[in-house]
């Protein structure tokens, strides 16, 4: 039997043939808006793989590889997302360094004249509100002195306007803008923009790391390697003093160049106002507005010879939610654990619930008297290192931190407005995307401003644990099949709410 490989998008994709995982579509396909909307109608199922393409004959396309929670920690080879989160755990305390090779996949075809980006890559129109073709599922990565002598991956947003240029959007608070806006501002950046790369680099890429667990010069490569069991390869750029990820599908050379500024799209820059002009739909799960932004000029464009694949995550979905998730969790179940060792012993995002940026919910096992307090410790430190948290909830093992439903019982049975809400600081740094922080923007100011998160102690006092014992009828004690038939109580069972089936499960 063959090895599994996850080094590769191609041998991940291999994998998820042979698990069912995968539908291939072999009709043509509009990369307008068809893509996008099969992927959202088939969300949290399969990973879907277009192979014809209307337009780009010599393309492919991968879409929802991570629409489902348990697809990840399957794809690792682990039993369950806690398992994955541990080993991810692992990797931030023991990265292993990206290898340096001289021949690569992602270098198989080069070219650097008559660079036409947009003519080239199948690049999606997601919605009709749209306001450009967008490519979302780049990983972008810079190292050496460009990042304090360590390696960093990002998704960023990029509208190639030009043949050979494009705005490069990024993220306030992130490594990419220490190093364009603060750093070396002033400078052109070597950057190499990767599609189509290893799970686990893209699962870097959109982790949002805590950074003060991960500080400008970590080794996110380093990371992925470890994830994936084996360092990550880099080869030398072509055109550029820099280095691409050598199992990618394309590459775009290029440098930031951090003297120019583009408009997003002819809308914003026929208005002449930032933040109103729509872009595409963004992880808040509202529409995205367009930005004046760094200009990233291509230098070259590479490629695998056969048939390379594109990679159109949607950024309102499941897989924008859980592409990143495990990472951020771990950076967050770290921080717990620093505070109070053991006392919390597992943490979710849920997804829809504004995404990996939006929400955390640590469980917590107070073990004595002594934990008391602590998890509100806790709360405060999610809220402090993690820019625009919009809520953190604490809650106690017999909640299932997988369930929003069985989340919001415990806010509502167990929480004292008066005394378990904590109000995050408002005024700071948050997240430009959400609409509430681009109120002051709309009202003249030049900065947004975050007007603080919630925090939720959903736990019960240890020593008045007994008053809240949740009630469990008999389901371990019946055996439907004595008065139902089989085709009846899969009939009934569909019918039921994720949350009917919880409590069926838990009694």
């Amino acid at each position: 039997m063959a090895k599994k490989d996850i080094t590769s998008l191609r041998g991940t994709l291999d994998f998820l043939k042979k698990e069912g995982e995968l539908l291939e579509i072999n009709e043509v396909i509009d990369p307008i808006y068809e893509i996008s909307g099969v992927q959202k109608v088939l969300e949290n199922g399969p990973t879907i793989l277009f192979n014809k393409i209307r337009g780009y004959p010599h393309a492919r396309d991968v879409g929802n590889i991570f629409s489902r929670k348990d697809r990840p920690p399957k794809i690792f080879g682990f039993s369950n997302v806690t398992e994955l989160r541990l080993a991810c755990r692992e990797a931030l305390a023991h990265p292993l360094p990206p290898k340096v090779v001289k021949d690569a996949p992602s270098q198989e075809v080069v070219i650097t004249k008559d660079i036409d980006v947009m003519g080239y890559l199948p690049i999606t129109k997601y919605t009709e509100r749209d306001g450009a073709r967008i490519i979302g599922g780049n990983n972008t990565f810079l190292s050496g002195k460009w990042h304090g002598g360590g390696t960093h991956l990002s998704f960023n947003r990029l509208n190639f306007r030009w043949p050979a240029a494009c705005s490069l959007a990024i993220g306030a608070g992130s490594h990419l803008e220490s190093a364009a806006h603060l750093l070396h501002r002033g400078e052109q950046i070597p950057v190499t923009l990767n599609i189509g790369t290893p799970p686990a680099c893209m699962m870097i890429a959109g982790a949002g790391f805590l950074h003060p667990l991960v500080p400008v010069g970590g080794d996110e490569l380093g990371f992925a390697g470890r994830l994936q069991g084996k360092p990550v390869e880099i080869v030398k750029a072509r055109t550029q003093d820099t280095y691409a990820l050598a199992e990618s599908e394309w590459v775009l050379e290029g440098y930031i160049d951090t003297k120019q500024k583009a408009w997003e799209s002819d809308e914003a820059e026929k208005l002449g106002k930032e933040g109103v002009a729509p872009v595409f739909p963004e992880w808040t799960g509202y529409l995205g507005r367009a930005y004046r932004l760094l200009l990233f000029k291509c230098t070259a464009i590479t490629h695998r010879k056969d048939r390379p694949i594109f990679f159109t995550p949607q950024a309102n979905s499941f897989e924008g939610d859980m592409v990143g998730s495990a990472f951020r969790e771990a950076c967050f179940w770290e921080i717990a654990d620093r505070i109070r060792p053991g006392l919390v012993t597992d943490v979710n995002i849920i997804e829809g619930v504004a995404g990996w940026g939006g929400n955390i919910v640590f469980q917590v096992r107070k073990r004595s008297r002594a934990d008391e307090g602590y998890q509100r410790q806790i709360l405060s430190a999610a809220q402090a290192n993690a820019i625009g948290l919009r809520m953190a909830v604490a809650v106690d093992e017999d909640i299932d931190i997988y369930s929003a439903d069985d989340v919001l019982w415990a806010i509502t049975t167990r929480v004292n407005p008066r005394r378990d809400m904590i109000v995050g600081a408002g005024g700071g740094m948050g997240q430009v995307l959400m609409p509430m922080e681009r109120i002051e923007m709309a009202q003249g100011n030049v900065q947004y401003s975050f007007e603080g998160g919630m925090a939720f102690d959903a736990t019960v006092p240890f020593e008045n644990k007994w008053n809240f014992e949740r009630s469990k009828h008999p389901v371990d004690k019946v055996d439907l099949k004595k008065w139902v038939s089989e085709k009846d109580i899969s009939r009934i069972k569909a019918q039921q709410s994720d949350y009917a089936k919880l409590m069926a499960r838990k009694g």
